[in-house]
């Protein structure tokens, strides 16, 4: 989940020590955003992450800045959806107004007793939790990621799969539907 915050201060002049700083207000908030643990902590996927990215605010070094925007990027684990959230954060929240971009990409996963998995952990695969995020989430059915290459490499400037590294994910595909019961 993706949040727009704004912050709202009092514009004055900076040699006078006018107005309300939107600044430092919106650092109280961020502060809270570095620092709040979300009470259920997921074993597989580990904590709900929340790392401000953006930040934008002044119109020039004499201007008490009277609106202080930023981003906040959120991952949430299984045990929280999107809303509840949320519904927390606003309730901490003292001096932003948040906006959620869409609460509608939760996070998804699949059973460690579904057959696919049990299958993958027969072939010797390992299984993790990724925090990152995809349209996996928006299907309604179980379902897994799985892929060749390295997830390190994903989203680089030269991002890349060797050719061995699509042939091994070919035969590991193939195996994990070889004899592969829904019973």
């Amino acid at each position: 989940m993706v949040l727009d915050c704004k912050t709202k201060g009092k514009t004055g002049h900076a040699a006078r020590n006018e107005g309300i700083n939107a600044i430092y207000l919106a650092l109280e908030d961020i502060e809270w955003f570095r620092t709040f643990k979300f009470p259920e902590e997921s074993p597989l996927l580990g904590p709900v992450k929340m790392s401000v990215t953006l930040i934008n605010s002044g119109t020039q070094h004499n201007v008490v800045p009277d609106e202080c925007t930023y981003v906040v990027d959120i991952r949430t684990n299984e045990l929280y959806k999107n809303i509840q959230a949320l519904d927390i954060i606003r309730q901490h929240v003292k001096h932003s107004e948040v906006t959620p971009r869409s609460t509608n990409l939760n996070s998804s996963g699949i059973s460690i007793d579904h057959p696919l998995v049990k299958r993958g952990l027969k072939l010797g695969l390992t299984y993790y939790g990724s925090p990152t995020s995809s349209d996996q989430m928006k299907i309604p059915y179980p379902s897994m990621k799985i892929g060749p290459g390295d997830s390190a490499r994903s989203h680089s400037a030269d991002e890349f799969v060797y050719v061995e590294e699509i042939k091994k994910g070919v035969e590991i595909y193939v195996k994990l539907i070889e004899d592969l019961s829904f019973k």
